[in-house]
């Protein structure tokens, strides 16, 4: 593969960090819904993000069935119509998929940008659904979500990113 001028060799990605990153966004998502805020519908799903991210890096790791998976896992914990947060995970997880080539050629601002159509497309299902099966219309603040997951992106690749970073043997004389 080609790279683009000045970006960083990357050490392949631990499948543990992964999953560990998987389930600690899981965790502060449950947490995020029953803390301060209770279900606040402008508070950014950080699980999405994550499933996003990975969906993108580690497209052969993680995949629509991992993001089905883990949306399920939401839809329980947060008493919603079951299959509603497994279908948007599912539409983020394939789009973020069919895009994560294009994707990785931009830097972490642009694809911020760029992945911001993705959690509006994801939040629209969400509220469709939530709308369809007799639900309310959550407000305008509803749109603020996408929006601070967009901001969280160009974070969450830094932190997600750091342990691949890392020189296997560093070494004063070796440029990589």
């Amino acid at each position: 593969m080609i790279m683009r001028p000045g970006q960083q060799l990357l050490l392949p990605a631990n499948p543990v960090f992964i999953w560990f990153t998987l389930l600690g966004a899981l965790s502060i998502n449950m947490f995020l819904n029953m803390g301060l805020w209770g279900r606040a519908a402008w508070v950014p799903d950080l699980l999405a993000v994550v499933l996003v991210f990975w969906s993108v890096h580690q497209p052969l790791r993680i995949g629509v069935g991992v993001a089905f998976a883990f949306g399920l896992a939401m839809d329980v914990h947060q008493g919603a119509l079951l299959g509603q947060h497994a279908l948007a995970y599912t539409v983020l997880g394939f789009f973020a998929i069919s895009m994560h080539r294009r994707l990785l050629w931009f830097a972490v601002p642009t694809q911020a940008v760029q992945v911001l159509p993705l959690f509006v497309s994801a939040h629209v299902l969400l509220m469709l659904v939530r709308l369809i099966s007799g639900g309310v219309f959550p407000g305008w603040s509803y749109f603020l979500a996408p929006v601070l997951e967009a901001a969280l992106w160009p974070v969450v690749s830094v932190l997600l990113l750091a342990p691949q970073r890392r020189a296997p043997n560093p070494d004063d004389n070796r440029p990589l």
